[in-house]
This record gives structure tokens, C-alpha cells and sequence, in this order.
């Protein structure tokens, strides 16, 4: 356990590169927030199309609406990566 302590300690950002890594860490948040938005737009314009038409695709629709939301997850990971603290 100590050797993973000082292991994840010494992958801390210097004071230098900190402000530069925090703009990497907005940037993978807020595209994957503005990309997650779009797509979400799109396919909710047409998934209330396909429900007034077929009420019996509501579950499956719903299941669309929720795919878009993995690249917002994924840019929280890839912003604590950035970050070092994972």
C-alpha cells in the first residue's frame, strides 16, 4: 500500500504545467458536455417522432437518450486522468 502512495504522490503536476492541465481537464469535460447536448437534441427531435408514431418504441427511445451520456462520463475520466488523481 506505501508503494502506491508514493507511486500516485509523484505523479502529481508541477506547479508549472498545472494551469495548462486544468484547461486539458475543462476541455475534455465541456466538448464532451457540448458533443452529449447535440447528439441529445438530435435524437430527441426524432425520438419523439418515432414515439407519436409507434408508442411501443418509448423504451427503446429512452435507451437512445441515455447512449450520448458515455462521452461526458468518459471525459470526467479523462479529465481526472489529466488531473492525476486517479
Amino acid at each position: 500500500m506505501a508503494g502506491a502512495q508514493e507511486a500516485a504522490g509523484a505523479a502529481k503536476p508541477s506547479g508549472s504545467n498545472s494551469g495548462l492541465l486544468g484547461l486539458a481537464a475543462a476541455l475534455a469535460v465541456g466538448l464532451g458536455a457540448i458533443g452529449t447536448a447535440w447528439a441529445q437534441s438530435r435524437i430527441g427531435a426524432a425520438a419523439a417522432g418515432a414515439i407519436a408514431e409507434r408508442p411501443e418504441m418509448g423504451g427503446l427511445m429512452l435507451v437512445f437518450l441515455a447512449l450520448p451520456e458515455t462521452m461526458v462520463i468518459l471525459g470526467f475520466l479523462v479529465a481526472f486522468f489529466v488531473i492525476g488523481k486517479i
